[in-house]
């Protein structure tokens, strides 16, 4: 195999490959055994027909397109490793030759790391966020924690009101014909808490304890279920109980159900220290990203589209990942949304640009500052992936390859990165 790089602008580069023409006939011949019974032909028993006869019946390069399939993989793989390039997309494959007893020989335009020139990364400046609890705060984080111990009891000398809880029975209809899905019985519906369709929690305000009251809304025209979608329904609903939130007294009995403590005054004073806790955390990342950003924004370089649209693509299939652990499919989200995966990508392309610049500044900064990852600090990572997998470290190492072992290095170095600016900073 031969490789040629041509540099092209803005951090672009395109691959000219050569894979040798007695490849190319063997991989064209483990296509015709694995697709040979596939073929009927006339006068021939499944799968005996010669590879000469199905070319002649159905085209010389019947078998190119899956041949080069098959070679293509490795092949790009293979020249990128021997053109050295730091490639951060994925490719674009032009195939210029093929053919029997011919080389086959394809390009593959790919975007590469660009330069970065750093600005100061040294001493830059930031406001330092002053960290304070107030009254107000505490109380706040009481009243939280009063909700959170609230009971619920039943109401007999009233209707509904917003914020009660209708323990109700329900049928829905569309042109008179209930429809699946539609029906619940003593289902707790909280009324203000948009559960359900829009309309139809205000309509059961003023209704008693045993009161049979109809319903009428519209789906939404986004509706999941595409055969509601922008439908009026009707609701036959019974009301069965009707139920109140009653909070408890925020007092020293509250405080020792809810606490460790004996009085409400010690309670709030742990409340108040670890608010501030919460609140120097939450100041202490802001002012990391306060710091990266000034970082980014002083540094200089031109980050190729190609990258733009990988990154992108990687963070669409992260979120479909993490909608697939939840149950949902990334096609449901899209329908739900009235877009497509594309437009999800689209609109993720303005975050993909931001992480690529803070990666490549604080790579940068690792560089010039000649920041590792030392091997007790990647030893501690794998020992952080097995403890949260519940695996050996041994088979964690075991299961990853060197390119994984040399991403996790270099994420250990971007975090240094972040430590030494931060520590290099100072107050404005």
């Amino acid at each position: 195999m031969s490789v040629q790089v041509e540099t092209l602008e803005k951090s672009m580069a395109k691959l000219t490959v050569e894979v040798s023409a007695e490849k190319f006939d063997k991989a064209v011949e483990s296509v015709y055994q694995k697709n040979k019974n596939k073929f009927n032909v006339p006068g021939f028993r499944k799968g005996k027909t010669p590879k000469s006869m199905i070319e002649k019946l159905y085209g010389a390069g019947v078998f190119y397109e899956d041949a080069a399939n098959m070679l293509l993989p490795d092949a790009y793989a293979d020249a990128v490793e021997e053109s050295g390039l730091d490639v951060v997309s994925r490719p674009e494959i032009d195939i210029e030759q093929i053919g029997e007893g011919k080389p086959m020989i394809f390009t593959a335009t790919v975007a590469v790391k660009p330069e970065v020139t750093l600005g100061e990364y040294k001493g830059i400046a930031v406001e330092k966020e002053a960290v304070e609890v107030t009254d107000e705060d505490v109380m706040e984080a009481l009243k939280a924690e009063q909700k959170k111990n609230a009971t619920l009891e039943v109401v007999t000398d009233r209707a509904v009101q917003e914020g009660d809880t209708a323990i109700i029975d329900f049928e829905g209809f569309v042109d008179g014909v209930a429809f699946e899905g539609g029906k619940g019985e003593a289902y707790p519906l909280v009324i203000g808490s948009g559960q359900f369709i829009p309309g139809f929690e205000e309509q059961l305000i003023g209704a008693s304890t045993g009161d049979s009251i109809d319903v009428n809304v519209t789906f939404p025209e986004q509706y999941q279920a595409e055969n509601l979608a922008g439908k009026p329904a009707l609701f036959k609903v019974k009301v069965n109980e009707i139920k109140c939130e009653v909070l408890p007294e925020i007092d020293d009995d509250f405080a020792s159900d809810v606490s460790e403590f004996d009085t409400l005054d010690e309670y709030k004073e742990s409340l108040a220290k670890e608010l501030a806790d919460k609140k120097e955390e939450a100041a202490k990342t802001a002012r990391e990203d306060a710091i990266v950003d000034k970082l980014v924004e002083g540094m200089t370089v031109e980050i190729p589209q190609a990258m733009i649209d990988t990154q992108a693509d990687n963070m669409v299939e992260d979120f479909a990942m993490n909608l697939r652990s939840q149950g949902l499919s990334i096609e449901q989200y899209t329908q739900m949304l009235s877009t497509t995966r594309e437009g999800l990508a689209e609109q993720m392309k303005p975050q993909a640009e931001k992480r690529i610049k803070v990666r490549l500044a604080l790579e940068a900064v690792a560089k010039a500052e000649n920041i590792e990852a030392t091997e007790d600090e990647f030893k501690a990572e794998i020992d952080k992936m097995a403890d949260m997998y519940k695996m050996e470290a041994e088979k964690i190492l075991e299961y990853l390859g060197e390119a994984e072992k040399e991403q996790i290095k270099k994420d250990i170095a971007v975090q240094k990165a972040v430590d030494f600016i931060v520590e290099n900073a100072v107050e404005a």
